[in-house]
């Protein structure tokens, strides 16, 4: 089955892309804090708090700290906004067609969506507050931890697709059996490495709270503040919408995307509320080489098995 087309302009700018994404992914952080919160038997937020948290941070002041680069300050934000913004091009979002699509857009995406996380560890070094200081070293070294593992779970999908392009990967999932049942360990890498990269529970030591206030952001303030919570958001739809396009049978329509993708976000609300925070050390010595481990010896299988056996694996 073929994706929706719409218009490039309309794709782009509105729906998918664009506003309708930035409003989505709101919804998304809604969904996620209420799903935490009755796990753990909470009330959780209204469905308008995200909205109300921006429009909140956007109309205070954006108060500068001494001693910072100010230019790269102000424009890390949007850098970081920008690239998950730019990665969108190429998703199915709501299962239409991405604005554009090329040969290789899958690996031009996961580097888009690391943007992000290059960006908190250079706000955080841009201070000279330790809280900073501690939480961007956390999050780079974090990041060489996850990014790694996540790859590599994306990386199985299209190995046996015989494709590096997001679309071609998704219609021939959607033609085959789920790869969620023949390659279950790179879908249970791929969800590890998202909540990791996204630095959610228990993942989340790069900025903990009870330990250095808020990380890497801890001298962000309005709009600053504001828009790097959006492209977190951002990116979680991204992410979300990866995953469930590669190992759960493709998105080709709204209805698909919603009901897979509704799936993968209860997982994670589940497994933030299940889990204590790790330890930085715990974060990263277990899961670099468990993780990378795991997503290698797939990798490793389904290459033995498309020799083996090519009709099996879609050549």
């Amino acid at each position: 089955m073929n994706n929706i087309t719409l218009p490039p302009l309309i794709a782009l700018l509105v729906f998918p892309g664009g506003l309708f994404l930035l409003a989505f992914g709101l919804f998304f952080e809604w969904a996620d804090r209420k799903l935490v919160a009755q796990y753990q038997n909470r009330i959780g937020p209204r469905w308008f708090q995200p909205l109300a948290d921006i429009v909140k941070l956007l109309a205070k002041e954006e108060i500068v700290p001494d001693g910072v680069q100010k230019g790269l300050f102000i424009v890390l934000p949007v850098i970081a906004l920008a690239s998950a913004l730019t990665a969108a091009l190429y998703v199915p979002l709501f299962g239409f067609s991405p604005a554009h699509s090329f040969a290789g857009d899958l690996i031009v995406t996961l580097y888009l969506l690391s943007v992000m996380t290059l960006c908190l560890g250079l706000a955080g070094a841009n201070t000279a507050n330790r809280f900073s200081l501690v939480g961007a070293t956390r999050t780079l070294t974090q990041l060489f931890s996850y990014e790694a593992p996540f790859l590599l779970a994306l990386l199985g999908p299209a190995i046996v697709a015989a494709t590096w392009n997001i679309s071609e990967i998704n219609a021939f999932a959607d033609a085959n059996l789920w790869f969620i049942l023949s390659q279950p360990i790179g879908f249970l890498v791929a969800m590890v490495g998202l909540m990791g990269k996204l630095e959610l529970p228990p993942f989340d030591a790069p900025e903990a709270e009870t330990e250095i206030v808020a990380g890497a952001l801890t001298e962000y303030s309005g709009r600053g503040l504001a828009i790097f919570r959006i492209g977190k958001d951002v990116e979680l739809v991204i992410g979300l919408t990866l995953i469930a396009a590669f190992y759960m049978g493709g998105i080709v329509n709204p209805v698909d995307f919603l009901w897979k993708v509704g799936i993968l976000l209860l997982v994670t609300a589940g497994l933030q509320s299940l889990f204590a925070r790790l330890r930085i050390d715990q974060t990263v010595g277990i899961w670099w080489r468990a993780g990378a481990l795991l997503a290698l010896l797939q990798l490793l299988a389904i290459v033995v098995g498309r020799y083996l056996n090519p009709l099996l694996f879609g050549s």
